[in-house]
């Protein structure tokens, strides 16, 4: 349960403004996603290579 304490005279879009990120970084929607349609173990893992690839392809030109 995902819990944001209100400090005083904090405006309650600031307070929704966290609790909305404390829930997209806990990846509830993702894993509901991920859920509703099965993916094969062979497309799960060609699409994980091809993240890979990408991340070390960003990571090569920072350098």
């Amino acid at each position: 349960m995902i819990i944001v304490n209100v400090k005083e005279g904090e405006s309650l879009d600031r307070a929704l403004k966290r609790f909305k990120k404390k829930f997209s970084n806990t990846g509830v929607l993702k894993e509901l996603r991920a859920r509703q349609a099965y993916e094969k173990k062979s497309v799960a893992k060609r699409t994980q290579r091809k993240k890979a690839i990408y991340k070390q392809s960003l990571n090569q030109e920072n350098m």
